[in-house]
């Protein structure tokens, strides 16, 4: 949590040192000057009040999370081809007649914005086909992380993902944690749930609890806690597993861990001992910090969410170059065990993904 303090405030300090410098960006466009009658300090302040205007709108449209990565994303288009026509004027003795670099900027942070949002709001299959050496015949896995319900999606759009994934059959559906956030209503968990209770998979849906799911805030007017969410899950048959292990159909382990944040969280050893090593076993845990130890242990598959696959470009490694997370996407193999990251169906709070994808994740698993 103390990471996540730095990196808001190193945000913020960026912020108004590049709400300086934008501002001086947008006062070299020539009709600024223009309408300030080629006073300086009058164009300074019309390109101030033009940039509020803007950042305004997306903070009515969207939020102030998202109006503060559009701004983070202008500056930092503006210095990318601020440097790039540096570079240019070196072999370019003469001026150009069009404010070039603030034009480009313009448009290079408008595609990447669009782009960023249309993959964030669009779903798509990811499939990763798995062998195994230990008697399971042929297990199709529906696995699926973070809708922090409420922000791309309600629970009508829940539920449109929800069918769409069980168009490919899975035996059974994984749901890895923050499946609401803190501003996710009650009606819409409820709603949510419901949908879940219509799915009829072979070996059913199973749920851990993931960081955002208990809460870290919540209004008073649709509060709800984890006994709520586990409560209604369990109305609507979702078996919710919290540091528990359970064998299904004689065929196969599957083991929820409780989230990494919560004290008194048991160790993966002690969850898997006494369980038959002949048979396999998934691990569902939605943070990916464990890796070394769930592979000691004898993990066959470990699932896991929480990183969004790393969000935005150039964040996007954050989380592995602080050590924060073993991983941030897709699969990797460590001694007998597999590990899927998935970048999730949603995303907390931020519109856009950009280096990565919205997606839900099949797994073909086989001897």
């Amino acid at each position: 949590m103390n990471f996540w303090i730095i990196i808001f405030f190193i945000t913020i300090i960026a912020s108004l040192a590049g709400l300086v410098y934008l501002t001086w960006a947008v006062r070299q466009y020539a009709f600024i000057m223009k309408l300030a009658r080629d006073d300086k300090r009058i164009a300074t302040l019309i390109s101030f009040v033009l940039i509020a205007l803007v950042f305004c709108i997306f903070l009515k449209v969207m939020s102030m999370t998202n109006a503060i990565v559009v701004l983070l994303f202008a500056i930092f288009f503006r210095l990318l081809f601020g440097l790039i026509f540096r570079i240019v004027k070196i072999f370019h003795k003469e001026p150009f007649k069009t404010y070039w670099q603030g034009n480009l900027a313009f448009l290079a942070c408008a595609v990447y914005l669009i782009a960023g949002y249309i993959i964030c709001h669009h779903v798509v299959i990811t499939t990763y086909d798995l062998n195994t050496d230990k008697d399971i015949g042929k297990l199709k896995v529906a696995m699926f992380a973070d809708s922090h319900l409420g922000t791309t999606f309600d629970a009508d759009g829940f539920a449109d993902r929800l069918n769409d994934m069980m168009k490919q059959s899975p035996d059974i559906v994984l749901l890895v944690g923050d499946f609401v956030d803190d501003g996710t209503k009650k009606s819409e968990m409820i709603k949510a749930c419901e949908a879940m209770g219509k799915l009829t998979p072979r070996y059913g849906i199973w749920y851990v609890f993931g960081n955002h799911d208990r809460g870290y805030y919540r209004g008073e007017e649709e509060d709800f806690d984890g006994d709520d969410l586990v409560s209604e899950l369990e109305k609507n048959h979702v078996h919710v597993l919290v540091d528990e292990a359970e064998l299904i159909d004689d065929r196969f382990y599957l083991i929820g861990r409780e989230d990494a944040d919560r004290a008194g969280r048991m160790d993966i050893g002690d969850l898997v001992n006494g369980l038959d090593p002949d048979k396999y076993m998934i691990v569902m845990d939605h943070q990916p910090t464990d890796y070394d130890n769930e592979a000691a242990a004898g993990a066959d598959l470990v699932v896991s969410g929480h990183t969004h696959g790393g969000q935005v470009f150039p964040v996007t490694y954050v989380g592995e170059w602080f050590d924060i997370n073993d991983n941030t996407y897709g699969y990797e193999r460590r001694g007998n065990t597999d590990f899927v990251i998935t970048s999730g169906i949603s995303d907390w709070e931020i519109l856009f993904k950009t280096g990565t994808k919205a997606e839900y994740v099949i797994l073909n698993i086989s001897k």
